[in-house]
């Protein structure tokens, strides 16, 4: 067994052609999200990951085995379901109020322009469909959101900033005066 323990998110930094080199595991949605598994290689190779504990592996994200060869990690297609906002009775802003009672409930969601994708759920689905959404099972590949107090998520495009400074409105925003409602 091929031991691992580091993880490049996104490949980040990697050349490309050292990508295209690279074998490829498919994982699902449930392996992804632990720290700890087995899995096999697109090269018939026996990996045995072992990633910090909270480690998010996501598609894209490239594996580093202990003899320094690199694995893409590919997300797997699995059972969805896919939620779509219905064009002759609703709008767009339909997936948003579901967004909003879906993660009320903590579920896992992928987040996209024009649907949103939940694992497998009948409670849910019925829930989705009477507020006139368009619910579909699917197999497609599952990437949620992380939340937005995940640790060990990974660095996305640029966004290094900090968010640290204050946003009251107390001091720079002349809030001062009162409003008559």
């Amino acid at each position: 067994m091929l031991q691992t323990s580091k993880l490049i998110a996104q490949g980040q930094g990697l050349a490309s052609a050292l990508l295209k080199r690279a074998t490829t595991v498919q994982l699902d949605w449930d392996v992804r999200q632990k720290s700890r598994f087995d899995a096999t290689d697109s090269a018939g190779r026996t990996l045995g990951v072992f990633l910090p504990r909270g480690t998010v592996v996501r598609g894209g994200d490239v594996l580093v085995a202990e003899d320094g060869s690199l694995v893409r990690v590919t997300a797997a297609p699995q059972s969805v379901l896919k939620i779509t906002h219905c064009p002759q009775h609703g709008t767009p802003y339909d997936l948003i109020r579901a967004a909003y009672h879906l993660g009320n409930r903590h579920v896992p969601i992928e987040l996209k322009p024009d649907h949103l994708k939940i694992e497998p759920d009948h409670v849910l689905a019925d829930m989705l469909r009477a507020m006139h959404l368009i619910v579909h099972a699917v197999d497609e590949a599952f990437e949620p959101e992380n939340g937005a107090y995940a640790s060990g998520g990974h660095a996305h495009g640029g966004h290094g900033h900090s968010h640290d400074h204050d946003h009251s409105d107390h001091d720079h925003h002349g809030h001062g005066h009162h409003h008559a409602h």
